[in-house]
């Protein structure tokens, strides 16, 4: 970043030591500017990055814990009858809110036992196996909960990158922008590569067809 890794020395300025200060209160005014970044700047920005990451891999140690049986096909063949009938009632007080959860666990177990034995043998991730189910097109709880593994974030990052944005779309000369319009321009900020490869040919033509009168006003032209 071409900064100079090291601190300029100011002239000191000898103060008088009131009455009231403490030795450690005349300690912290007579720190040197390298000390003072360490202890103001540089101490409390590690322990934040510590708490943070702690914090995270706690959340994803329960995430593991509950979703664990579902990340590999060689993982779920493993599993017996007693420990499989174990993860799917963890997993379904897991995704419960209140008397309603979005799977039944009865009926998973049930699915993920045929699963079992139409899997193909190869391991596969989580992806591959939604996919694989997905195309059977008969084991509806087990499709839920492959959906919600693979839609938990891994990091708040993109999070974070849609704040950032919104920041930028909506600033005090657009106050009065609409959520529609909010939300198509941050889609599109955040989607860009995707947007990219869109050939606008194809949403010309495709805004025309939808309307007769439209399609009439742009032959004409």
């Amino acid at each position: 970043m071409d900064i100079e890794p090291a601190f300029r020395t100011k002239r000191k300025i000898k103060r008088k030591r009131q009455s009231d200060e403490t030795p450690d209160d005349a300690s912290i005014a007579s720190q040197s500017e390298e000390e003072s970044f360490r202890l103001k700047y540089f101490l409390p920005v590690v322990d934040q990055a510590i708490a943070s990451l702690t914090r995270r891999f706690e959340q994803y140690r329960g995430y593991e814990k509950t979703f664990d049986f579902l990340f590999t096909s060689h993982k779920l063949c493993s599993l017996d009858d007693k420990s499989l009938l174990s993860s799917c009632a963890h997993l379904e007080e897991a995704l419960k809110s209140g008397e309603h959860s979005d799977i039944d666990g009865k009926e998973l177990l049930v699915e993920l036992k045929f699963l079992q034995d139409f899997i193909p043998k190869e391991d596969m991730g989580p992806l591959d196996i939604m996919k694989f189910v997905k195309r059977m097109g008969c084991f509806p709880n087990t499709l839920i909960a492959y959906r919600i593994l693979l839609t938990i974030p891994v990091t708040v990052a993109f999070a974070e990158r849609s704040f950032s944005k919104l920041k930028l779309l909506k600033s005090y000369m657009r106050s009065t922008m609409t959520q529609e319009r909010l939300n198509g321009l941050a889609t599109i900020a955040l989607e860009i590569d995707v947007l990219e490869k869109i050939k606008y040919e194809d949403i010309i033509e495709d805004f025309i067809s939808k309307n007769t009168r439209r399609m009439m006003l742009f032959t004409r032209g």
